[in-house]
C-alpha cells in the first residue's frame, strides 16, 4: 500500500495531482491551509472515481 501526501491538494494543480495519483492506486493524504470545503471536493472527486 503506497501513500502520497499532496500539499495544496484542495485546488488547482494540487487537486489534479491528488486525482491523478489516486487513479494510479495511491492512498492520498490531502493537505490544505485554509479551504476545507475545496479539500472536501477533492476527496469526493477521488471517491467518485473509485479511490
Amino acid at each position: 500500500m503506497e501513500y502520497a501526501l499532496v500539499t495544496g491538494g484542495s485546488r488547482g494543480i494540487g487537486r489534479a495531482i491528488c486525482i491523478s495519483l489516486a487513479e494510479m492506486g495511491f492512498h492520498i493524504l490531502i493537505n490544505y491551509r485554509s479551504n476545507k470545503d475545496e479539500a472536501g471536493k477533492t476527496l469526493e472527486t477521488i471517491k467518485e472515481n473509485g479511490g
